[in-house]
């Protein structure tokens, strides 16, 4: 949904330097699966240990907590909790991508193919249990906050960020919006030099801002409507919205409708594609649980921690390992001679 709704937003590009000294709050499992997606072999495959363990999520984890810390940026991060009920059938549907990627990557594989099977392989990631809980030591062992959420991790985020206990979400998911996240963060991924598609130059890749004050305002809708607005496009909760309604057709409507939604939904033949009522689904992105009793403590990298993890445990270069963490050390040293744990605090 997240790349639907976005063609209706205003996004402001920002330099990296506007966000030193701020707080954001990650959505990690995103983060995770951009890992996953990208960090991988020639052929596609996502690199492993000596063992055939995974061990890209932790490649990026290492490399870009490095390096925003360094640029002076604060992190925090939120897992997912349960998933909502709406929310497996879109979770089956993945499956099912999923599965038939890595069909189409096995026949490419026969074929030696080398470009089509790092197209599907990206399409068949899978973020398994023992990732997640990896990522969360090895952030826990950098020193940062790990926060589970009760349900989704953007909700929690948001949350967070309304409570103005940080600036940002640092997303590429325009869906926090919906959880009315004030501010989305995208691309800190991408920071930095790009090889353009002639791989023959570069060009500069910047950050960017989303902010809700000013995208309602632009858009001439409330918060409300904006959720009913991506529902007819479709969410994580009703995938695929309503066929035939793209994201232009669907601001039309819900200005048109107003306040009265029954009647929107009623015009867009709700009943015809679903099984749930429009209720369901706009109550759940209403009152997504979250936990008020979170904890934003930061402390100093455990360098032992981080070792034992990246070295002993997945085969990380000892020397690759040591340098980013002295990454942290350098910046600690400008901001202040009290340790390390006041530049994380």
């Amino acid at each position: 949904m997240g790349v639907a709704l976005t063609e209706l937003l205003l996004i402001k590009e920002i330099d990296i330097g506007f966000l030193h000294n701020k707080i954001l709050i990650v959505d990690a499992p995103m983060w995770l699966y951009q890992f996953l997606s990208s960090i991988r072999q020639r052929d596609g495959s996502l690199l492993t240990d000596s063992r055939g363990n995974v061990t890209s999520h932790l490649m990026g984890l290492l490399a870009r907590v490095s390096n925003l810390a360094q640029q002076g940026i604060r992190l925090a991060f939120v897992f997912d909790g349960k998933p909502p009920k709406l929310k497996h059938m879109t979770l089956e549907k993945r499956k099912e991508v999923k599965i038939e990627a890595q069909k189409n990557f096995d026949k490419a594989k026969e074929k030696e193919d080398l470009e089509l099977m790092k197209k599907y392989a990206a399409r068949t990631s899978r973020l398994t249990e023992e990732m997640i809980e990896e990522a969360k030591k090895l952030v826990a062992a950098f020193g940062l906050p790990v926060i589970s959420a009760p349900s989704e991790a953007e909700a929690q985020a948001s949350f967070i960020v309304k409570n103005h206990d940080a600036f940002a979400i640092a997303t590429n998911d325009a869906d926090a919006l919906l959880f009315e996240a004030p501010k989305i963060i995208r691309n800190l991924n991408m920071a930095g030099k790009k090889k353009r598609k002639d791989k023959l130059s570069y060009e500069i890749i910047n950050p960017d801002i989303i902010d809700l004050k000013d995208n309602l305002h632009h858009l001439g809708i409330s918060q409300e409507q904006l959720i009913a607005l991506a529902m007819l496009i479709g969410t994580d909760y009703n995938s695929g919205g309503i066929k035939g309604i793209g994201p232009k057709t669907a601001l039309k409507l819900v200005k048109n409708y107003g306040a009265n939604l029954d009647a929107l939904f009623n015009e867009a033949k709700w009943d015809d594609f679903f099984d749930f009522t429009w209720e369901e689904v706009f109550n759940l992105i209403k009152n997504m649980p979250v936990d008020n009793d979170y904890k934003l403590k930061w402390t100093g990298v455990d360098e032992e921690k981080i070792r034992k993890l990246l070295v002993d445990g997945h085969d990380f270069s000892e020397e690759r390992v040591k340098n980013q963490i002295e990454g942290l050390v350098k910046e600690k040293s400008k901001k202040s001679q009290k340790g390390l744990n006041d530049f994380f605090s």
